[in-house]
């Protein structure tokens, strides 16, 4: 079993995901007490959030790229990524190490292809939503890529900064999502991919018609097929 280094607090509400995903997922293909070898480097994300304000992408990757070198001297095989926007700073990143990095937009593209959906709609942080890092990545595999209009990205990046990101799950956010899901489906999306780890921790499948891709499983579940190289 190989082992998977996580980058994570980013926030950690969903790196507490990811680690109970993963070590279950290995327990239900291993048995017994088998658990995951993993190493997790969880940041203050208040620090990394001021970069993002500033546009100072440069100091963000340069941040991730010493913890992903920490991670790899610790003795991690490969790296994640805890979250969807700091993929912007992959490049920083894969500068540091001599390890590989599990994208999580090649993760969830292969998903996508998998269940042949040919046009999705993308969640996330406005970082996400409005430039192309994250979209071209998962175009790139044939697949069409929309996203919400100017207002709903607004009101969907808050919300994850605002509530999401400090554990809040209101009722009457998760109603918001569930419109702005709608309006995008109306557009032509035959699913959504949940491109923020926070997302998926309040809409869940039962909460739509269309088949959601949950990023923060879909990138846990495919660290433990690379760990257990399946």
């Amino acid at each position: 079993m190989k082992v998977i280094g996580l980058i994570g607090g980013m926030s950690w509400e969903s790196s507490v995901k990811y680690y109970q995903i993963i070590n279950e997922e290995v327990k239900r293909r291993l048995g017994g007490l088998h658990s995951a070898k993993c190493m997790l480097y969880s940041i203050d994300f208040a620090e990394i959030e001021r970069y993002q304000a500033a546009g100072d992408w440069e100091s963000a990757g340069r941040l991730l790229g010493d913890v992903a070198q920490s991670l790899e001297k610790g003795g991690a095989e490969f790296i994640l990524i805890c979250t969807n926007t700091m993929h912007k700073v992959i490049d920083y990143i894969e500068e540091k190490i001599n390890i590989p990095i599990l994208h999580i937009a090649d993760a969830t593209a292969n998903q996508i292809q998998k269940v042949e959906s040919k046009t999705v709609g993308l969640l996330g942080t406005k970082y996400t939503m409005e430039q192309d890092f994250y979209k071209a990545r998962i175009a790139s595999a044939g697949i069409e890529v929309i996203v919400p209009n100017g207002e709903d990205i607004v009101i969907v990046n808050d919300i994850i900064y605002k509530e999401l990101c400090l554990g809040k799950m209101e009722q009457s956010s998760r109603d918001y999502f569930k419109e702005v899901i709608q309006r995008l489906v109306d557009r032509g999306a035959e699913g959504i991919i949940l491109g923020c780890t926070e997302i998926g921790l309040l809409i869940k499948q039962e909460d739509v018609d269309v088949p959601l891709f949950d990023t923060t499983v879909i990138h846990a579940i495919e660290a433990v097929n690379q760990a257990l190289e399946v």
